[in-house]
């Protein structure tokens, strides 16, 4: 009866190391980036949590990337606040993306405080980028390995505004 307890409580204790895993990670996947700003949609309103938005912010599926996780990109850092459906659903990347992976790829929409500033990112920056996400409770750790850069990240995987190669 002890033993079978024993192997019990061991087996929880690692059924939940390992289901915690993803919420205590840091990883890079491909994302679909896309924009928003104040006045547009959601944009106008507060946050899933009542937060204000605000540049900085952005909008991920909360089952692939915990509210309150860190979006790094290759210029800034986003904390992930909001959510819609066109996220949730991934329409842009199943519609824009140009092989099987940027169609599988995340959907992140990235606010930014007007329209004039978001347009000028969107413009200047690649529909399909590396991110690399921090959940709530991840250590950043320091490298000197230049390649692991966010802007290495974010440029590993480029392709022009139009969807075509760089």
């Amino acid at each position: 009866m002890e033993k079978g307890m024993k192997w019990l409580i061991t087996a929880v204790a690692l059924s939940l190391l390992f289901a915690c895993q993803p919420f205590t990670a840091e990883h890079s996947t491909l994302a679909r980036v896309t924009v928003y700003w104040r006045g547009e949609g959601s944009g106008e309103h507060a946050s899933w949590n009542g937060q204000q938005l605000r540049d900085g912010h952005c909008a991920v599926d909360p089952k692939k990337i915990p509210y309150g996780s860190k979006v790094v990109f290759g210029d800034a850092t986003c904390v992930a606040v909001d959510t819609g459906t066109k996220v949730v659903n991934r329409k842009a990347a199943r519609s824009s993306g140009g092989n099987a992976a940027e169609r599988n790829a995340l959907v992140i929409d990235r606010f930014f405080d007007t329209k004039q500033k978001a347009l000028a990112w969107a413009k200047t920056h690649p529909h399909f980028m590396t991110v690399r996400i921090q959940t709530p409770g991840t250590k950043v750790v320091a490298t000197k390995n230049p390649r692991s850069s966010p802007r290495n990240i974010a440029s590993s995987s480029r392709r022009s505004w139009a969807g075509r190669p760089e």
